[in-house]
């Protein structure tokens, strides 16, 4: 697997090229201000009116609608979320695509999944950081950055993979590196990793182990620090040096339990279940799925929503939270 950093990149290449960012959410202010402060010029699209397009303002950027925006720049860059991109396409961008430009995306689930669909003479090309937008841009601030995969899955002008380089390493990620992969393997192991590990898994991990000892009769506030609050403890330290770092600084009672319990948990018939997840991913069921329920008007994922916000722990952990006024020192998270 190919790996590029800044030395790699060719920084006029995007330098000399005006970049249209397509959304001012999490990913998109992070791209925004980091290219600007990298010395390219940015044009942001929004809706107007929108809190997106006022932060943009606000920030000093040339803000318009998609399709002004999309006129303006030859890199166009999508950043709206998934389930809003095909429609944006359609309506705003693919009019404003000339032979030559540039179509990025920081996902490749539209393209894989066929939902956009753009012309032959367009070069398309994937930077997707392995981090949220707030962590992308405080990394960036700090003089260190998010490492980034690159793709391409349309190449007319013979240079999209250079370009790719350049934009990752504009928003820092050519100062950790800069990993050189398909639209097809990021978009299922994306998915993948959310859904069984990162979001899927840890979240219903949690909200299993809380019940356990609440329904046990503990506390729900012990309950909490042990089962939530000290989740990123141990992340943290699986972050700074992988698990074996995490196990070397537990105590031998915590990693003979982790030793001994966590395949009880985690057992075979989990895997078998991760097995299923990931081949609705390969198949394309699990896109159908989401497609459909976007066009559904989420009633599932409505209600799923509203079932988790109103679980105990997310009480008994506002509750906590309010006594540790350190927390909102740094907080990565716009308040909405």
């Amino acid at each position: 697997m190919k790996v590029y950093y800044s030395s790699d990149a060719n920084a006029e290449l995007i330098k000399s090229k005006k970049v249209t960012v397509i959304g001012f959410g999490s990913q998109g202010h992070a791209h925004a201000l980091n290219l600007r402060d990298s010395g390219v010029t940015v044009v942001v699209g929004e809706l107007e009116g929108s809190p997106g397009w006022q932060r943009a303002k606000d920030a000093g950027f040339e803000t318009g609608d998609a399709g002004w925006a999309a006129s303006q720049g030859e890199v166009i860059m999508m950043l709206v979320p998934d389930e809003h991109q095909p429609a944006i396409y359609e309506q705003h961008i693919a009019s404003n695509l000339s032979a030559g430009k540039y179509l990025g995306f920081a996902h490749g689930f539209n393209i894989h999944f066929s939902q956009i669909v753009p012309p032959g003479d367009v070069n398309v090309f994937m930077v997707a950081p392995k981090g949220p937008g707030h962590l992308v841009r405080s990394e960036y601030e700090e003089g260190r950055g998010v490492p980034a995969l690159v793709a391409v899955h349309q190449n007319p002008s013979g240079d999209a993979l250079q370009l790719a380089v350049a934009y990752a390493d504009a928003i820092g990620a050519g100062r950790a590196g800069i990993i050189e992969t398909t639209f097809k393997d990021e978009t299922e192991t994306d998915l993948f990793g959310e859904q069984v590990v990162l979001c899927g898994g840890l979240t219903s991990l949690i909200r299993a182990g809380f019940e356990t000892l609440v329904e046990a009769g503990y506390p729900p506030e012990l309950a909490y620090f042990e089962c939530l609050h000290e989740v990123k403890l141990i992340v943290d330290l699986i972050y700074e040096g992988g698990i074996k770092n995490m196990r070397y600084s537990i105590s031998s009672t915590a990693k003979y339990g982790d030793l001994t319990r966590g395949p009880r948990v985690i057992n075979s018939a989990v895997k078998e279940e991760m097995k299923r997840i990931l081949d609705e991913i390969q198949s394309g069921t699990f896109a159908r799925e989401w497609i459909l329920e976007n066009r559904a008007g989420r009633p599932v994922f409505n209600a799923l929503t509203r079932e988790w916000e109103a679980h105990p722990i997310e009480e008994v952990g506002e509750r906590l939270r309010g006594m540790m006024p350190w927390l909102k020192e740094k907080k990565l998270v716009r308040e909405k």
